[in-house]
């Protein structure tokens, strides 16, 4: 079979992520590697602005795919799944138990949640014949966590708390409690839009 450009994209974000991963494995804020955060943030924005490009070209050219149309959905939330959860991992819990991220693992595992639910959704609606794309809500969300993860390693690796404790702390607040509640709030949309479908599915 012939993998297409915009496929050809999707896996080499994959591979990217995994790449990602395995640096960011090796950080532990207790013997801080300050560069290896830089480099871990670099690749996060390449992977997570091929996002962008495939769909482009798919688009474009016609090129959209059923491989697409399932990978492309799996390879994003690999990366933004996976971040989160090493965001508020051990790896950035410093000494005295402080969450350097701000991202407690909670709201990493709700993150997680909501991914699985609405890809759950997405699976039983298109097997029934039912279009299930991303609305706004989930662009939203996806714009917001793709930007929330670079920003909070880029504050970890470029700003000591010691130097600006109310400024960055405040900062890493604002933009993870607004993207655990964005990501809650866009399970609403696809649970509303769910509703009918698995309501004619239980009376089937």
């Amino acid at each position: 079979m012939k993998i297409n450009l915009p496929n050809q994209i999707t896996l080499a974000r994959l591979v990217l992520a995994v790449v990602f991963f395995v640096l960011l494995a090796r950080f532990d804020i207790r013997q801080p590697n300050m560069l290896l955060l830089d480099v871990c943030t670099v690749l996060f924005i390449v992977a997570a602005l091929t996002d962008w490009l495939d769909g482009y070209l798919a688009r474009k050219h016609n090129q959209v795919t059923a491989m697409g149309r399932v990978l492309d959905p799996f390879v994003d939330k690999v990366l933004v799944c996976g971040t989160f959860v090493f965001l508020a991992g051990a790896s950035f819990r410093n000494i005295d138990g402080y969450q350097v991220t701000g991202l407690q693992p909670w709201m990493a595992v709700l993150i997680l949640g909501r991914e699985l639910l609405v890809t759950g959704l997405r699976g039983f609606s298109e097997s029934r014949g039912i279009s299930f794309g991303a609305n706004h809500f989930g662009k939203a969300k996806m714009v917001l966590q793709s930007v929330a993860a670079p920003v909070l390693l880029f504050l970890v690796a470029h700003f000591s708390t010691t130097h600006y404790p109310l400024a960055v702390d405040w900062f890493k607040f604002t933009i993870v409690w607004a993207t655990v509640i964005v990501t809650a709030a866009s399970m609403l949309p696809y649970l509303i839009h769910s509703r009918s479908i698995l309501t004619e599915a239980d009376a089937a």
